[in-house]
């Protein structure tokens, strides 16, 4: 029987509509693509090659640099740093941050020594800047100041002058077009989300914002997550480090493979891209073991990419 107009139309509505389910069927299955996971590469291997090697095992895109054959970045020569990227580009990686250890000093007094130590953390963010550009990408990893435990930590006054100091270092990076992203960690006048919160505050640029670790902040005594990330305004965070700890009996706080701690990083990730976070994630190992660092690695790597399927 010749099929009618109105039966075409009807198959032609189904068909559309099916398509439309595959399609949404296929988004729903492509979300853990949301999640750009990246590599520290030194948590692997100080051989940048040989890190590679396990990235592509992996099928993963991204890395984070911070040393290179056994040396911070900042350390080795801009030749090395053209090295890395020769290979980086082989195996289409991307860099997606750079690690620096800019601000990872005590507060320099306001004498002529403390403003020579400042002249060195300025010098050292321009070969941050300078290295960055030869890897192509425009968010650097820094801190807040390490305090002094022997001192009372964290007055208002001692706030104001980082807040004032991270501006100096925003518009510097404004004019090299690349953001600063300030990592908690423990001894810093930023370890935990309220000393983020705290800090962020007084600082407006947005050419600065958070590296948010909140492994690092449980390893501070906060509740990351959810309490620490409710202090957080999500906007302001530029990129996140993952990895899993746990408390022993006695009290100790260490580092372990992801999965076999008390984190809930699925709970953060989800939290995140509900909160319309769009930069990337990085495994930050930290725990060793006794097969050495590159299994560690395998190892939280193996599960946090099953932690990210269910996202």
């Amino acid at each position: 029987m010749k099929p009618t107009t109105l039966s075409i139309c009807t198959r032609r509505h189904f068909l559309a509509a099916l398509g439309a389910a595959a399609a949404a069927s296929s988004l729903s299955a492509a979300t853990p693509a949301k999640v750009r996971l990246a590599v520290t590469t030194d948590e692997i291997d100080e051989d940048l090659a040989t890190a590679i090697a396990m990235l592509n095992e992996f099928g993963l895109h991204y890395v984070e640099i911070r040393n290179l054959w056994g040396k911070y970045n900042t350390a080795q020569p801009l030749e090395k740093v053209h090295e890395a990227k020769a290979l980086l580009d082989r195996s289409k990686l991307r860099t997606c941050v750079l690690d620096t250890g800019f601000f990872k000093v005590p507060l320099p007094p306001e004498t002529p020594d403390g403003k020579a130590k400042l002249d060195d953390q300025w010098q050292l963010l321009d070969k941050a800047f300078e290295r960055a550009a030869i890897l192509g990408v425009d968010c650097l990893r820094i801190f807040a100041f390490m305090f002094d435990p022997a001192k009372n930590r964290g007055t208002d006054a001692e706030y104001e002058r980082i807040a004032e100091l991270l501006g100096e270092a925003a518009r510097r990076a404004r004019a090299k077009q690349m953001r600063l992203a300030i990592e908690n960690v423990s001894g810093s006048y930023v370890a935990t989300g309220a000393d983020a919160a705290r800090l962020l505050k007084l600082v407006k640029d947005a050419a600065i914002g958070l590296t948010w670790d909140p492994n690092n902040a449980g390893m501070s005594g906060e509740k990351a997550f959810p309490d620490g990330y409710q202090l957080l305004d999500p906007a302001r965070i530029l990129h996140v480090h993952l990895r899993d700890y746990r408390r022993e009996s006695n009290g100790k706080v260490e580092w372990c493979a992801v999965g076999q701690g008390e984190f809930d990083n699925l709970g953060q990730i989800r939290a995140l891209l509900r909160d319309r976070y769009s930069g990337y994630f990085t495994l930050e190992t930290h725990y060793r073991s006794p097969q050495g660092k590159a299994h560690a690695t395998r190892t939280s790597l193996t599960a946090l990419l099953k932690i990210i399927e269910q996202v």
